[in-house]
């Protein structure tokens, strides 16, 4: 099997599975259906990941038609230099090879993710969860269809039906050869797997996402920006967990009220600290190592500082390294908060829920990545490659 597929066949092989998941629609759905009557219903953010609707086939098919448009990541030259010996060298972006996808009750996962690899060179494996086994298999059935139509061997895309001892004897022991893991899931999935994984792995973090409302604040935005981070989505990981009040704020507990009053409309949990609790009424947080936790609920936690080093100092400490914004009118005093919280994404007077592949121009996104290396925030289709270098002589020795 060849190690790269011509950009020519990778595009018609996504472009023919945007054809068949429009074909396959209401199967996809009747099966999805399959998959959420099996589901406990314990976990609310889980069970709406799970499902698939028509939003979210159009997103697929969406993301698939904009890959296949999308110009090739593999061959960019990165780095030209002649050596005084007439060597002639070049740095390249390159496939990585095989990469393993886990990830928990996404089915759009399959399509999405794993469309993002596919186009990047790469053979894929995917590791769904049990709960959307039968929507992964559909979907998995229209990757081996698209790519039996399109001339080019299944092996390309392969389905890990797995139980948690087999994945763990698989991320120990691999039965074929992987070049990087990109886990897609909850805390407990990323620690398994960064665990156990004896190849590179890409961690996509957690959110636990705060906003800053300094003492500067244009209120209104403030509250306009905190609604849509909590309750637009709150499955999602940029999704937004906390908020800080400086308490340099004119009337700052009139403010409080009116935040809280607004997010309880949306059937929000609101928590504060001790002073937020006096001012509102609301419940007071038991201690702070729920700052720690991101919440993929109807949940928030409501607290103040006293100065915005005291806010960097408290975004830094207890983030998930995702997304933190700050509502300001003083720009100097945005750039110094954006420049100093240790987070993939910085926002001056915008919501968290903007960090997202797709929202940032790249067109989709295999992963938010809150580590550092190799690449930090989402992750599109120009950052899933590696790099090889290319070097041209004439007889040339050392």
């Amino acid at each position: 099997m060849k190690t790269v597929l011509s950009i020519e066949q990778r595009n018609a092989v996504l472009s023919q599975m945007a054809v068949l998941i429009e074909e396959e629609r209401t199967n996809l759905k009747v099966i999805n259906q399959q998959d959420l009557a099996n589901y406990s219903g314990e976990d609310l953010a889980m069970e709406k990941r799970l499902l698939v609707d028509d939003a979210k086939i159009d997103g697929m098919i969406l993301s698939l038609q904009q890959l296949a448009s999308q110009e090739d990541p593999i061959g960019q030259v990165r780095f030209n230099f002649t050596h005084e010996n007439g060597l002639k060298i070049s740095n390249k972006t390159a496939a990585f090879g095989t990469i393993l996808i886990i990830y928990e009750s996404r089915p759009d996962v399959t399509v999405e993710a794993g469309g993002i690899a596919f186009k990047s060179g790469n053979k894929i494996l995917l590791k769904g969860g049990k709960e959307s086994l039968l929507s992964n298999q559909k979907i998995v059935s229209l990757w081996h269809q698209a790519l039996t139509n399109t001339y080019v061997p299944t092996s390309w895309v392969e389905y890990l039906n797995y139980d948690r001892t087999e994945t763990q004897a698989f991320l120990e022991k691999p039965t074929q050869k992987v070049d990087l893991i990109v886990p897609r899931g909850g805390e407990n999935l990323i620690n398994f797997v960064k665990k156990h994984a004896t190849c590179p792995v890409i961690v996509s973090g957690r959110g636990n996402n705060f906003v800053y409302v300094n003492g500067e604040a244009d209120l209104e935005k403030a509250i306009a920006i905190i609604k849509n981070g909590k309750t637009s989505n709150i499955s999602v990981c940029n999704a937004l967990d906390k908020v800080l009040i400086d308490t340099n704020l004119p009337n700052w507990e009139i403010f409080a009220k009116q935040l809280v009053t607004e997010l309880q409309l949306f059937h929000v949990n609101v928590l504060g600290d001790a002073s937020i609790s006096n001012a509102t009424q609301v419940a007071c947080i038991e201690n702070d190592l729920i700052w720690y936790e991101e919440f993929l609920d109807h949940k928030i936690v409501i607290g103040t500082t006293n100065s915005d080093q005291e806010a960097i100092d408290k975004i830094n400490k207890y983030c998930g390294g995702h997304s933190a914004s700050i509502i300001t009118k003083n720009e100097v005093t945005a750039q110094e908060f954006m420049e100093n919280v240790d987070t993939a994404a910085v926002y001056h007077n915008a919501s968290t829920r903007f960090t997202d592949g797709g929202q940032l121009g790249l067109g989709g996104e295999l992963a938010i990545s809150t580590d550092k290396l190799h690449q930090r925030g989402p992750i599109g289709l120009q950052h899933l490659v590696t790099n090889k270098w290319y070097i041209y002589g004439d007889g040339q020795i050392r």
